[in-house]
């Protein structure tokens, strides 16, 4: 028989409000340091504020977005290491608002653990806030649940609320594209946030240790496999200022034959030529380990470009410029062509870094 006069508390039945407490005092500093016009980037209010008059916009049209991260947490959980997976929980929302080149103004997270681990959360916001600040948006806001029987052990996940905007009458819908632009391709921070189910697979089958040194970086494979997704907004909404930019398209997954079609119109074919850049190492040791056909490569992994640009073919230099003089690596790695029907993509070549047998013209593509 139950003692009908036990008291029983929220504490014991696994969520600590003290703890919740401790960790809104822990970030509230974190979310400061991403204020920007428009916002104070304060916490502790029920919902966060935005002022578009006060960040510059005359006639905007507001561009939402969310995401999360996927089973790459798993990774961060079993390497233990927790201050990158925020940063790309921001990437991947961001990234996606730019893409119609509206700029991020600001971000709001939702965590969720069985048993909140301060330390471990504070590390997570602490990421949340860099990505903010590469972004250029204020973190605004969020939600941290404490779930007990949902979690287990160190489980936790994430996921993403970004909002942006852009004048009306400039966004980017591809339309313009035609045959003759060119594409850009901008270098990725290796496999940014797609894969990572099948590269856990590859990891635990082959009987690697996440603590084990990287065969292709001078770093823990942990270490390497949570580099961070790259942010491009502040290259990407210098270069669309331009006005070269026809459209831009965030490879995540399902790579080039998914994503580019995504922003090209009827009757034109992305021509893409894989000789034009080289394979990074990460992705080269997956594709061995896992005996991993190119085009399952292809449609899994970014491969290293993490966004393709449109540009017109007069503006392409100017643009290219833009972009390296904000940190990335620009190849120009294709041309638009004419086409019949439905948009398409064609990744053709051989490169040497894919190996020997990789011939891209053997699984050619359509998006």
């Amino acid at each position: 028989m139950s003692d009908n006069k036990q008291s029983y508390t929220y504490k014991a039945a696994g969520v600590d409000i003290d703890a919740g407490e401790a960790l809104v005092e822990n970030i509230k500093p974190l979310a400061a340091s991403t204020r920007r016009s428009g916002s104070d980037a304060s916490l502790g209010g029920f919902g966060g504020l935005f002022d578009l008059k006060a960040a510059g916009f005359t006639d905007p049209i507001l561009v939402a977005a969310n995401d999360g991260v996927g089973t790459k947490l798993k990774v961060a959980i079993d390497a233990g290491i927790h201050d990158t997976v925020g940063i790309d929980l921001v990437a991947m929302c961001v990234n996606d608002l730019v893409v119609q080149s509206a700029e991020p103004l600001l971000f709001l997270d939702y965590m969720a653990t069985g048993h909140l681990d301060v330390e471990q959360m504070t590390a997570v916001v602490a990421g949340i806030a860099e990505g903010c600040r590469q972004a250029g948006c204020a973190l605004i806001g969020g939600e941290t649940a404490e779930m007990p029987g949902m979690y287990q052990g160190g489980d936790y996940d994430l996921a993403g609320f970004s909002v942006g905007a852009a004048e009306r009458g400039t966004l980017l819908d591809g339309s313009t594209v035609a045959a003759g632009d060119l594409l850009l391709g901008l270098a990725s921070n290796g496999t940014h946030s797609n894969g990572y189910s099948l590269i856990r697979r590859i990891v635990g089958d082959k009987g690697h240790s996440y603590s084990d040194k990287a065969p292709f970086a001078n770093m823990t494979l942990g270490e390497a496999l949570l580099a961070p997704t790259k942010i491009y907004v502040k290259s990407t909404l210098a270069a669309i200022k331009t006005g070269h930019v026809k459209a831009l398209s965030h490879i995540t997954g399902g790579g080039f034959l998914e994503n580019i079609p995504r922003v090209m119109p009827q009757d034109t074919l992305a021509e893409v030529d894989s000789t034009t850049w080289s394979l990074p190492g990460v992705f080269g040791w997956l594709q061995q380990e896992g005996n991993i056909e190119t085009r399952e490569m292809s449609r899994t992994f970014n491969c290293g470009i993490g966004m393709v640009v449109v540009v017109s073919a007069e503006g392409a230099a100017e643009a290219k410029s833009i972009l390296e003089a904000h940190g990335v690596t620009v190849y120009q790695i294709g041309r638009m062509t004419e086409a019949t029907g439905k948009p398409k993509c064609r990744v053709t070549g051989t490169a040497g870094t894919w190996g020997a047998d990789t011939d891209w013209s053997a699984i050619t593509g359509e998006g």
